[in-house]
């Protein structure tokens, strides 16, 4: 039993990631009906980010002496540069093509990714770079469970991040708007609201949300490689489909979802870890087999942002 605690730890700890990057990928789908392929790359950018801002910091002996608030500072820069990055991209590579057909979009999202891919391995190198980690040691032991810091940390984030959009989307004016968009762009038009900034808008909490997720990935590993977004990204869209494309609480529970049979299957199955891509896809299949739009269903009018 102490073995299966350990693990269910290690997998919520790797769901909450795919739920952060999850939401950005539903968040867009439910604004204007675009899988944005370019989406795991935001990721990538964001552990990039808070790797460069981390050791500047710890170069000068800040992440030493007030190693949290050096971690907060990362977080915020880093959510900031990747949604006006995402901004940027919705800006140019998306806005043109919002009334061409959705193979043309798909193909723009395809290339974006391509393109901010190999963007990332021009300016940063095709080696990874090491995360100074010296103040994420450590942990807790409940029995024979070891909960390290990072574990915490990221539980304590993701927690954070989905009560925070939860409230944005839920209970504040630019949720509403956000809503009203998604439900019906020309009429949200009709009563003032600017569904060009709110497209925007989303495409930017998405994307922090996304960088978050790449700089506690980097902390909990120890490195970022410049084609680091790709798997993630994919399985974030698997857990997205699986949820409900479109519905913020299925993109939430499909990502833990994930991260869980992931872990499980590792430990579980004979050579699991070589697998376990494929087993969180099976799952994928067979939930879609049964309930075609996932679990909570695509587009729920009270769910979908």
């Amino acid at each position: 039993m102490d073995f299966f605690f350990q693990q269910f730890v290690n997998g919520i700890t790797l769901g909450g990631v795919y739920a952060l990057i999850a939401l950005g990928y539903t968040m867009v789908y439910g604004i204007i009906q675009l899988i944005n392929f370019a989406h795991g790359e935001f990721f990538a950018a964001g552990g990039y980010v808070g790797v460069i801002i981390l050791s500047f910091l710890a170069a000068h002996g800040f992440m030493d002496t007030h190693p949290w608030m050096g971690l907060t500072i990362a977080l915020a820069l880093t959510m900031g540069y990747c949604a006006m990055l995402a901004m940027a991209v919705e800006k140019i590579a998306y806005k043109p093509l919002r009334n061409s057909s959705r193979l043309s979009v798909l193909l723009s999202a395809l290339g974006m990714s391509i393109f901010l891919q190999n963007g990332l391995m021009l300016t940063q190198g095709v080696y990874d770079k090491a995360y100074p980690t010296g103040f994420t040691q450590g942990g807790i032991d409940i029995g024979s469970v070891r909960i390290s810091i990072m574990q915490i940390l990221i539980l304590a984030l993701t927690a954070g991040l989905l009560f925070g959009l939860n409230t944005l989307v839920f209970k504040t004016k630019i949720g509403k708007a956000m809503r009203a968009t998604a439900q019906d762009k020309t009429m949200s038009a009709l009563v003032g609201i600017n569904s060009n900034r709110i497209i925007s808008l989303t495409f930017a909490i998405g994307a922090g949300l996304a960088a978050a997720a790449g700089i506690m990935v980097g902390l909990y590993y120890g490195s970022v490689r410049y084609d680091m977004g790709f798997v993630p990204g994919i399985k974030a869209f698997a857990a997205a489909v699986l949820g409900g494309i479109g519905n913020i609480t299925g993109a939430m529970l499909g990502g833990f979802i994930i991260g869980m049979v992931e872990i499980m299957a590792a430990a579980y199955v004979p050579h699991g870890g070589e697998y376990k891509d494929v087993f969180a896809f099976i799952i994928l299949i067979a939930v879609l087999y049964f309930m075609p739009t996932g679990i909570m269903g695509e587009n729920v009018d009270d769910t979908r942002v």
